[in-house]
C-alpha cells in the first residue's frame, strides 16, 4: 500500500542513449526534510552506485541543491548523479531548458540542459606532482610494461588518481583494495582510480570508486572532468580541446561522455562532460 508521505522516484541510466547500458541514478524527490542518516539509508537501499536528492537551493544563485549518496558515505559532487537528476527535474517541469545552476559540496555549478542531452560544468581543475606507478601497478594487478604514461592525482570537484596504461591491460586489471588504501593520493575529496587508455582522441577507463564504497563504477562524471586536467597538466592536451570517455565496457553497461577541457598557458581551466539519459523505472518509497 502506498502511504500519502512516501517519496516519488525515478532510476535512470546515465550517459547513455541504451536502456540497461550507462550508469543507472535513482533520483528521489520531496526529501528536503530528512535527516542525512535518512537519506543514506535510501541510498543504501537502492544499493546503486550513487542516489541523488535534488532540493530546495540554499545559496544565492542557483537553482536548486543536490545532495549525492553512494551505498556508503555523502559525496560532495559527482557527475553522473548531477547529469541524471537535472534530466528529472527537466522532465518534471521543475526547471527550465538552458542554463541552471547546482548547488552541492563543491560549490555552484552550472548545467545547460537540452533535449538531446545535458552539459555539466566541474569545479576548477587542480592537479598534483607525478607519482610513483609501482605501487599503482601493484595495486591493479599489471605489469610495469603496461605502463603507458605519467601517474598524478587531478580533480574538477572530486579527485582521481590516474593510471595511464595500454590498451590491452584494461582487461586484465585485478584491484587490490587494501593495498590502493594504504597509498596517500590525495589532499582533498578523492573518489579513486580511474584506469586510462588513451587513443590520440578516445579515453577507455575503468574507474575503481573504492573509497566511496562503489568497487567499479560503469560511468563517472566527475574522473572524466578530471581527465581533462589530467591530460592538460601531462602534456597530452596543453592547448586543451575535446574528447571522448568510453568506460563500463567490461561491465556490460558501456558508457559514453563527451567531454571538453579549455587550458590557458598550459594549464587546465576549466572542463565540462556532456552526456543522454534514459528513464527506466519509476516509483514510490517510503520514508525512513
Amino acid at each position: 500500500m502506498v502511504a500519502p508521505s512516501d517519496l516519488a522516484y525515478e532510476v535512470v541510466d546515465v550517459f547513455t542513449d541504451t536502456a540497461f547500458a550507462g550508469n543507472p541514478l535513482a533520483v528521489v524527490l520531496e526529501a528536503d526534510d530528512l535527516a542525512t542518516a535518512d537519506l543514506q539509508a535510501i541510498a543504501n537501499e537502492f544499493a546503486l552506485s550513487e542516489t541523488a536528492f535534488p532540493m530546495a537551493p540554499d545559496a544565492d544563485g542557483a537553482d536548486y541543491r543536490l545532495r549525492i549518496f553512494t551505498p556508503a558515505v555523502e559525496l560532495p559532487f559527482a557527475g553522473h548523479p548531477s547529469v541524471g537528476a537535472a534530466w528529472v527535474l527537466r522532465r518534471a517541469g521543475r526547471i527550465g531548458a538552458g542554463r541552471v545552476v547546482q548547488s552541492c559540496g563543491a560549490g555552484l555549478l552550472p548545467l545547460e540542459v537540452a533535449d538531446d542531452g545535458i552539459t555539466l560544468q566541474g569545479g576548477t581543475p587542480s592537479y598534483g606532482p607525478v607519482l610513483d606507478a609501482a605501487p599503482l601497478l601493484a595495486g591493479t594487478g599489471l605489469r610495469p610494461d603496461d605502463l603507458a604514461g605519467q601517474p598524478r592525482t587531478a580533480s574538477c570537484g572530486l579527485g582521481f588518481t590516474y593510471l595511464p596504461v595500454r590498451a590491452d591491460a584494461l582487461a586484465r586489471v585485478r584491484v587490490d583494495v587494501a593495498a590502493l588504501q594504504r597509498l596517500e593520493l590525495a589532499d582533498g575529496p578523492f573518489g579513486g582510480l580511474s584506469v586510462v587508455a588513451w587513443d590520440g582522441a578516445t579515453a577507455r577507463c575503468r574507474v575503481f570508486a573504492y573509497q566511496a564504497g562503489v568497487a567499479e563504477d560503469p560511468a563517472t562524471g566527475s574522473a572524466a572532468l578530471g581527465l581533462g586536467a589530467y591530460l592538460v597538466a601531462g602534456g597530452v592536451l596543453p592547448d586543451g580541446g575535446p574528447y571522448e570517455v568510453v568506460q563500463g565496457v567490461e561491465m556490460g553497461r558501456p558508457s559514453r561522455l563527451s567531454c571538453t577541457v579549455t587550458a590557458r598557458d598550459g594549464r587546465p581551466v576549466s572542463a565540462t562532460v556532456r552526456g543522454t539519459v534514459v528513464p527506466v523505472a519509476a516509483g514510490r518509497i517510503r520514508r525512513p
